[in-house]
């Protein structure tokens, strides 16, 4: 714990992933656990970190938001009593785009965050602090909240694993929503096997959370184990003839294919007809539950209050001065999409399109054990660069959407590095897999594959130099 904590004196300042240390609760851990003759847990003494929209009994937590500004709350979540329970050591919460809005962990009401490999790119969003202090070195493990690849897509662009689990497979009792029916926690870590050993402490069932599903996880570690040969990799060739993809991306992606047909897995064409209308489906639906889970969020139940001269106006002032540029768009946005004379035009046609895409994923998944596509199409752009423009940083997801739709579970694994240019350094690029509900084990065998077989994930940034040694500590 010391010598991550002294990694991230070094490195907090560059990388900006963290918006709260928790220096003194992390050494009072890793404290009693010294003291135990015998520390229990499949974590025990491992730094994490949790992204602020976890919550943590004592610790602030806000969603980067100024409407939650100086909220303490007075219990723990299930995702934070779990790492406890497990051993783990919280060293900080980290940073993400206010109500996990956003690609790219710029829509903050401070300092976005900086990718490690290229402090002047984006880290992804909105898990861009967690996946950041992973690829820095500052925690080997943390928590991250995936609505439509807020996992995955910063992992990818900071060169580590993000793993998504399939809806209902971990608990949302403690993580503050924005998408209700997409939301779902997971891992991001710097290899398989260690987002696989986090996965299995989360998750598993929650009376607390109704959406919880019943169902064992299952020895994932194992199947990090097993041999992929034999797999089938679907791959739907029409989405990679969209606009916007980097060619660089695309070489990689061609590159890791022949990976997994090297590891003895078969590549099976697949078609997904609704492909191309994943990211409109989503940006309604999303928008639609944004709108109902922040409306509590008026300066009387919930949040910071804003005094004004009677009940209408303090709740305008609330929001207006607690809510950021992007969550406001979405809000009206979904606002919009649920109004009487628009429901069924938006907001039930876009439901009807996510059952039939949910469709196309169990079609394709008859013929193929796990689906490979890219995780992000670009890889990570500057700050600043796409602020102006909503709807290209919404493109970013177009990867990655499908599975939350379809409530599946993914991972993004690292899968090359562009070449460093005059006008774009060395910067990590991702490959995603996507696996059947409740087929985790599978996808973590097909991701462990193509890790044992390529080097990328043994990559790190400079930035990365800091020896991780306690004073003291035994060689």
């Amino acid at each position: 714990v010391e010598g991550h904590l002294a990694q991230i004196d070094t490195i907090e300042p560059i990388v900006r992933a963290l918006l709260l240390r928790t220096d003194a609760h992390a050494r009072a851990q890793a404290a009693e656990l010294d003291h135990r003759r015998r520390p229990a847990g499949l974590l025990a003494g491992v730094p994490v970190v949790l992204k602020d929209a976890f919550v943590t009994k004592g610790i602030a937590t806000t969603a980067n938001s100024r409407v939650l500004a100086g909220w303490i709350p007075p219990y723990d979540g299930t995702h934070a009593a779990r790492l406890a329970d497990a051993g783990a050591v919280l060293v900080g919460k980290a940073a993400m785009d206010e109500f996990a809005m956003g690609s790219s962990s710029e829509n903050v009401p401070g300092d976005p965050v900086h990718n490690p490999w290229a402090p002047d790119r984006v880290a992804g969003g909105s898990s861009g602090g967690t996946a950041a202090a992973v690829a820095a070195g500052m925690v080997p493990l943390g928590l991250g909240t995936d609505t439509g690849g807020s996992i995955r897509q910063p992992a990818a662009m900071c060169g580590v694993v993000g793993l998504k689990p399939s809806y209902g497979r971990v608990s949302r009792f403690g993580m503050i929503a924005f998408g209700s029916s997409l939301d779902q926690a997971g891992t991001i870590a710097r290899n398989v096997r260690d987002a696989a050993l986090g996965l299995s402490v989360i998750a598993g069932h929650d009376p607390l959370d109704p959406t919880s599903i019943a169902a064992p996880p299952g020895d994932l570690l194992g199947a990090c184990e097993r041999s992929c040969a034999g797999m089938r990799v679907g791959v739907h060739r029409r989405a990679l003839e969209l606009p916007g993809l980097d060619p660089e991306v695309h070489a990689a992606f061609a590159a890791s294919l022949e990976v997994l047909r090297d590891c003895g897995m078969t590549l099976v064409d697949i078609e997904l007809p609704h492909f191309e209308l994943a990211i409109a489906t989503y940006y309604v639906i999303c928008a639609a539950e944004a709108a109902s889970n922040l409306a509590r969020y008026d300066g009387v139940r919930y949040g910071r209050r804003v005094p004004a001269e009677d009940l209408a106006r303090t709740i305008e002032a609330s929001r207006s001065a607690g809510f950021g540029a992007e969550v406001k768009r979405r809000i009206l946005l979904g606002t919009f999409v649920l109004r009487k004379d628009g429901y069924d035009a938006y907001y039930g046609r876009a439901q009807r399109v996510r059952t039939a895409i949910a469709r196309d994923y169990d079609d394709a998944f008859a013929c193929c054990d796990v689906i490979a596509t890219p995780t992000s199409p670009v890889p990570a752009f500057r700050i600043g660069e796409r602020a102006a423009d909503p709807l290209a940083m919404y493109l970013s997801d177009v990867f990655t959407v499908g599975a939350n739709l379809a409530g599946l579970p993914g991972i993004s694994i690292p899968a090359g590095f562009t070449a460093a240019t005059t006008g774009r350094p060395r910067l990590p690029i991702g490959l995603q897999l996507l696996g059947p509900h409740l087929g985790e084990a599978a996808l973590l065998t097909a991701a462990a594959g193509h890790e044992a077989a390529t080097a990328w994930h043994r990559e790190r940034p400079p930035i990365f130099a800091v020896t991780l040694e306690a004073p003291g500590a035994p060689p």
